[in-house]
């Protein structure tokens, strides 16, 4: 009974607004309107379809149809279920825009672990996550910033869901990026958005976290996803996708900055003296090492002859005293070529 109560509270009115309108042929008042708008605005918050709503006024209308003349019922039919309509759609869209604002400040306390993890955990199961268990993160850039509802980010949400449906997956944007947090026992899912991401993005890069448990361990994934995208942007590092597990060992390089500065300045400041300045033997090194210390690939990337790469690679062990070609001296001059990209060097960071 009291079902039916409210479904039907929403004509409440309606149909002595009819009656004297179409009698006498007039429009509809500003209060008569705004009470349609009113019930429209309150049977959107209660969830009541639109288009069963529509369907009882008409129907309602047809109860009055007999007894009044055709014209001037229709146009105060039309503009009682137009006011009645707005008011719904303004509801609505109050509501879409709540839990947007909710949505977002949830996503802001989640990357950023504000919040309290215990409240922040509640939250969570409101869009679809349990951060009881581990989860990882996904994050991708591309050539501009993005932004919730932006085409490239409806495009890869469409292709992760229709994909994936309902895995306990968050999908979102923050700071211009991304982002996609995904259960840590579903590496398949974040390789996926991954690959769409990088397609949709026209050749953005994507960097995938580790797996942490808890509340906290959203963030920590998604702070070295972020790293991972800085990383590669210093070092140069190529492929589209990147695994923070496979970039461990730069972040311990970088743990004591300034006995990577020390090593740096000690190993490679001698180049300094070089012709033109460091860069061209720095670069050289750095190829070098990334082409497996193989010559004739070295040459071929840096567009030299292999006699010109062995003349620069000479000139290098003669102003630092060690030999990129003798693996006894290898490490260190890799390692500090390494430090060299990490810290900026020869610019004003070393």
């Amino acid at each position: 009974m009291a079902d039916r109560e409210v479904a039907g509270s929403h004509l409440a009115g309606y149909v002595d607004i009819l009656r004297h309108a179409s009698a006498t042929g007039r429009r509809l008042t500003r209060a008569e309107v705004e009470a349609r708008r009113a019930e429209g605005d309150r049977s959107a918050e209660a969830g009541l379809p639109l288009r069963a709503l529509i369907r009882d006024h008409l129907a309602a209308a047809q109860t009055v149809a007999p007894t009044q003349p055709s014209g001037p019922l229709l146009a105060a039919v039309e503009q009682a279920v137009d006011a009645f309509v707005e008011g719904y759609e303004l509801a609505q869209r109050q509501a879409v825009r709540q839990q947007e604002a909710a949505r977002r400040e949830f996503i802001d306390d989640l990357l950023y672990g504000r919040g309290g993890l215990g409240r922040l955990a509640e939250r969570a199961e409101r869009f679809g996550l349990r951060l009881s268990q581990a989860h990882a993160v996904a994050v991708a850039a591309g050539p501009e910033p993005y932004g919730d509802g932006y085409p490239v980010a409806r495009r890869i949400e469409e292709a992760v869901l229709g994909r994936f449906g309902n895995r306990q997956i968050l999908l979102a944007t923050k700071d211009g990026r991304l982002i996609c947090v995904a259960p840590g026992d579903q590496p398949d899912v974040l390789a996926f958005f991954a690959k769409q991401a990088h397609v949709a993005t026209a050749g953005g890069r994507a960097a995938i976290g580790r797996s942490h448990p808890g509340p906290g361990g959203v963030v920590h994934s998604y702070e070295e996803a972020l790293n991972a995208l800085d990383l590669a942007e210093r070092m140069g590092l190529e492929g589209p996708v990147l695994h923070a597990a496979d970039l461990l060992v730069y972040p311990v390089l970088t743990r004591d900055r300034q006995a990577m500065a020390d090593l740096v300045e000690s190993v490679l400041g001698p180049l300094r003296q070089a012709r033109g300045g460091p860069q061209a033997l720095l670069d050289t090194l750095i190829s070098y090492f990334d082409s497996g210390c193989v010559a004739t690939e070295t040459a071929r990337r840096l567009s030299l002859s292999v006699r010109a790469l062995t003349y620069r690679l000479e000139r290098i062990h003669t102003l630092c005293g060690a030999d990129p070609v003798d693996p006894r001296h290898r490490y260190t001059l890799q390692t500090a070529a390494i430090g060299a990209r990490l810290l900026g060097w020869p610019g004003a960071e070393a």
